[in-house]
C-alpha cells in the first residue's frame, strides 16, 4: 500500500510499504480522511522521538474493510478510530484511567498511524459514523474527544460564566461544549477573526487579551471572575492572566500544553483565591460515542473549523503550514485518494 514513510526528522514522502494484517480482536481500515496537529509537527521535527521508519497520524476516519469476530462494525461501515491505545491490565487501567495506561501507545507515534491507504485498531477502539457527519469535519471528533475529556474534569453547570483564552480549533470546540452545558462563554484572543468565528460559535462575548481582557471579564461578572478559565493556548503569560481572571474558588483548566520548565506567574493568587488548577490528557474511548452524538445532534459544529483540505500527498507542505503563524489557518484536513 502507499503511505506517508516519515524516514528520519524532517525527511518524509510518498513510499510503498507492506499492507497491514489484523491481529486477533482487530479491525482493518481503509483511511479516507485524516487531520495533522502540533504533536504531527513534534514527530516530524524530531521533538518528539519515535522510531523510524514511521507512518504518522492519529486523527482519522474511513471504511472498515475487515473485522475480527464480536467487532461492533461491520466491512462497509464508515468509522472513527481512537489512536490511544491501553493495555487493561495495569492499575490505571483497573480504575478506568486508561488514557493514563503507562504500558499505552499513539498510533501514528509508537505504532503506525493513518497518513496511509490503510490502518488496523482494535475493535474496541473503532467506532460507526453517523450518515449526517460529513467526512471532511469527521477527523476533528478525535480533537473534540480531548475537549470533552478535558471539561469533564472540572464540572460546568448551568449559569457559570466559563473564560476560554485562546481560541484556535480546540478554543472554538470548548466554547461550543461550555455553552451546550449552559454556560455563559466569553471567548479571548487577539485575533480578530477568531473572536468573531466563537460568537458564531456561541460565544456570548468575546475581547482581546491581556489587561483588558481581565477588566472585561470581571465588568461581565460583577467584579468576581469567571467561575471557569479555560487555557488554550500553553503560554505562561496567558495563564497568568487567566489567574487573575478567575474568581475566588474558581478552577482553572489547563489544556494548552505548557513545556516550560520555569517561569513567572502570580502564584500567591493561586492561594489567596484558593484556585483549582486542573490538567487533562488525551480522552477515554468512552468519550467517542458522545461526541458523535454531540456532533450529530448539532450541538457542536466542525465545519467552520476546517479552513484547508490537500492530498495526502501534500503532507509534508501541510505540515509546514503548522510552524508558520498564519492566524487564518485552522483545521488541515488530508484526502486521500
Amino acid at each position: 500500500m502507499k503511505a506517508m514513510v516519515l524516514s528520519a526528522p524532517n525527511e518524509l514522502a510518498l513510499g510503498e510499504v507492506a499492507r497491514p494484517v489484523i491481529g486477533e480482536g482487530q479491525v482493518l481500515v481503509r483511511v479516507t480522511y485524516s487531520g495533522i496537529c502540533g504533536t504531527d509537527y513534534k514527530i516530524y521535527s524530531g521533538a518528539i522521538p519515535v522510531r523510524y521508519p514511521r507512518i504518522m497520524g492519529h486523527e482519522m476516519i474511513g471504511e472498515v474493510v475487515e473485522t475480527s469476530p464480536g467487532a461492533a462494525v461491520r466491512p462497509g461501515d464508515r468509522a472513527i478510530i481512537d489512536p490511544e491505545l491501553y493495555c487493561g491490565a495495569c492499575f490505571h487501567c483497573r480504575i478506568g484511567q486508561t488514557h493514563l495506561c503507562p504500558n499505552g501507545m499513539l498510533l501514528g507515534r509508537d505504532a503506525n498511524g493513518g497518513f496511509a491507504e490503510y490502518v488496523t485498531a482494535p475493535a474496541s477502539h473503532v467506532f460507526p459514523l453517523p450518515d449526517s457527519i460529513d467526512n471532511q469535519t469527521a477527523p476533528l471528533i478525535q480533537v473534540l474527544t480531548t475537549c470533552l475529556h478535558a471539561q469533564r474534569q472540572i464540572n460546568i453547570f448551568p449559569g457559570e460564566t466559563v473564560a476560554v483564552l485562546g481560541l484556535g480549533v480546540t478554543g472554538q470546540l470548548h466554547v461550543q461544549l461550555a455553552k451546550a452545558r449552559g454556560a455563559t462563554v466569553i471567548g479571548i484572543t487577539r485575533s480578530a477573526e477568531k473572536r468573531a468565528l466563537a460568537l458564531r460559535l456561541g460565544a456570548d462575548l468575546a475581547f482581546p487579551g491581556g489587561e483588558e481582557a481581565i477588566r472585561k471579564v470581571r465588568g461581565a461578572t460583577e467584579g468576581r471572575g469567571a467561575d471557569a478559565v479555560i487555557e488554550c493556548t500553553g503560554m505562561l503569560p496567558v495563564l497568568a492572566d487567566g489567574i487573575h481572571m478567575a474568581r475566588s474558588g474558581g478552577r482553572l483548566l489547563l489544556f494548552g500544553i505548557i513545556t516550560a520548565k520555569q517561569g513567572e506567574l502570580p502564584f500567591y493568587d493561586l492561594y489567596f483565591k484558593e484556585l483549582a488548577l486542573i490538567n487533562a490528557r488525551v480522552a477515554k474511548s468512552e468519550d467517542y460515542p458522545n461526541s458523535i452524538a454531540l456532533v450529530q445532534r448539532g450541538m457542536v459544529r466542525l465545519e467552520p473549523l476546517v479552513s484547508h483540505v490537500m492530498p495526502l500527498g501534500e503532507l509534508k507542505a501541510a505540515i509546514g503550514m503548522l510552524g508558520s503563524d498564519n492566524g487564518q489557518r485552522m483545521k488541515i484536513i488530508l484526502e486521500h485518494a
